[in-house]
């Protein structure tokens, strides 16, 4: 009993001395093979034949004595970093945190890190930014409303991305139906004169969806006023955007009973300028978004806008990636998928309502 009472000791102060027991003797520990510990740890399929029990014991006695896998032996093994990178616009506005949310979501159940890189829309990271990733051995590349500028042999998913490039996955919104949606919402309440406030001109999704929101209107007889359009100007993810172009509409003094902003961001920042104005939103002008953001249903008014699933944008794109990179043999080339398209849905809230006759 003593002999086992040192046995004890020794392996309590092993694992408070931070030191690392190798994947060998944690098998032996157990009386198992190292391969069966390492299929448990990296739940990898063959897992799935392995009773429950043996894995709580494996997982108990992991945590017991301090075990971590060694990611770069892992790694020089199978010759691969089991990393991918990511490029956005940057990480402070809503819209790139929640694809990304949906890219770690997706990657964290498959085993697979991601690097993440800032371009801040200027040109020099967007040649830099992309050479730092394959240097650092990624094996694909995820651009989240990112222009593709650089040449790779590695996959390449692109959110939001229109261009259409070789070797390239587009993961794109039904931007049609999104119009039809919003410009159709605000139709049945009974508005035909409308502001709108277009996205920046280095925006993706800026052309496309103006181009359908125009086709949306003209389908319904709404006549575009120049004075009543305006773009975002500007790289800062701020409503304060928003706030400036509004004034720009309100300057012109043309009455609208409308409002369809870009984005949530920028609505939340009309909202702001009309109310400084003296108009009442829903009152006596509606405001309708686009995303549908953590903090659109928050607002006050709680924003309507069209949900854009950036989510599960991100978690798709993140499957595609994998499965494009379990399959990258020269035969499975014609098998890429050029555009994946997910669909928008309408979220009406408070900021909208029937217009006052």
């Amino acid at each position: 009993m003593p002999h086992q009472a040192g046995n004890d000791s020794k392996k309590k102060s092993e694992k408070s001395s931070g030191r690392r027991i190798s994947l060998k003797e944690l098998a032996a520990h157990l009386g198992l093979s190292p391969t069966s510990l390492s299929i448990v740890l990296n739940d990898a399929p063959a897992a799935s034949a392995i009773p429950q029990e043996t894995k709580d014991r494996i997982f108990e006695a992991a945590e017991k004595f301090n075990y971590r896998p060694n990611y770069f032996a892992r790694s020089l093994r199978a010759q691969r970093s089991f990393t991918f990178g990511v490029i956005v616009p940057e990480l402070s506005d809503g819209y790139s945190a929640m694809v990304l949310n949906g890219v770690e979501a997706a990657l964290s159940k498959e085993g697979f890190f991601y690097l993440t890189a800032s371009h801040l829309h200027r040109d020099d990271l967007l040649e830099h930014h992309p050479k730092m990733l394959l240097e650092r051995q990624v094996e694909g590349i995820i651009a989240v409303d990112t222009p593709i500028r650089f040449q790779s042999t590695l996959p390449i998913v692109s959110v939001s991305g229109h261009d259409e490039i070789e070797g390239v996955t587009n993961v794109v919104l039904n931007h049609r139906h999104a119009a039809e949606l919003g410009v159709g919402h605000l139709f049945t309440l009974g508005h035909r004169r409308i502001a709108f406030i277009k996205g920046q001109v280095f925006s993706s999704d800026t052309q496309v969806r103006w181009e359908t929101i125009a086709q949306a209107a003209a389908k319904r007889g709404i006549k575009l006023d120049e004075k009543l359009i305006t773009q975002l100007e500007g790289d800062i993810p701020s409503p304060e955007i928003g706030y400036i172009a509004a004034q720009k509409i309100l300057s012109h003094k043309k009455p609208f009973t409308a409002l369809f902003a870009f984005n949530d961001i920028s609505a939340i920042g009309a909202i702001r300028a009309l109310q400084e104005a003296g108009l009442r939103v829903p009152e006596d002008v509606s405001v309708l978004g686009f995303d549908d953001i953590y903090a659109a249903a928050f607002h006050n008014p709680a924003l309507t806008t069209i949900r854009q699933p950036l989510f599960e944008m991100g978690s798709l794109a993140a499957k595609t990636l994998l499965e494009r990179v379990a399959k990258n043999q020269p035969d499975e080339a014609a098998k890429i998928p050029e555009t994946l398209t997910v669909e928008p849905k309408l979220i009406v809230r408070q900021s909208t309502a029937q217009v006052k006759k």
